[in-house]
């Protein structure tokens, strides 16, 4: 099976620090979902694909664990790795790392379910998500 990822690089902006001059702790959500949308661009599995076949994939599980400060004039790099399952549902994994020396800053994991567009959950993989993981994996 083949290993899916995408890296986003990041400028940190100065409303995502704290006056500690630290990333506030909020903004490393964001961080995720721009490397999602990365991966979604680069992998045709964007949210306007996804909605576009019928669903949504709302976030039902999201953390993370902080290793070191991200401050604020850093330039910080994001992975996204692709997780496959079974299941209906989309999981990633997440590493922000600092491209100067490769310092791991924080890891992460998300887990996304399939909803239609009634907003009922969907057990079983949708269609095109199945052909989606045919043409990837």
């Amino acid at each position: 099976m083949k290993e899916l990822s995408a890296t986003k690089n990041i400028e940190v902006r100065f409303s995502e620090v704290d006056s500690m001059n630290i990333v506030w702790h909020g903004s490393y959500m964001l961080y995720f979902e721009d490397a999602r949308e990365e991966f979604g661009r680069k992998f045709g599995l964007d949210y306007l694909t996804i909605y576009h076949n019928g669903y949504y994939a709302p976030l039902v599980d999201i953390s993370f664990k902080y290793k070191r400060p991200i401050i604020y004039g850093m330039k910080p790099s994001i992975t996204i790795h692709y997780r496959p399952t079974d299941a209906a549902k989309i999981v990633f994994d997440y590493e922000i790392k600092n491209p100067e020396d490769g310092s791991l800053l924080a890891t992460g994991r998300s887990v996304q379910v399939f909803m239609d567009l009634q907003y009922n959950l969907v057990l079983l993989n949708p269609d095109f998500y199945e052909e989606w993981k045919k043409k990837w994996l």
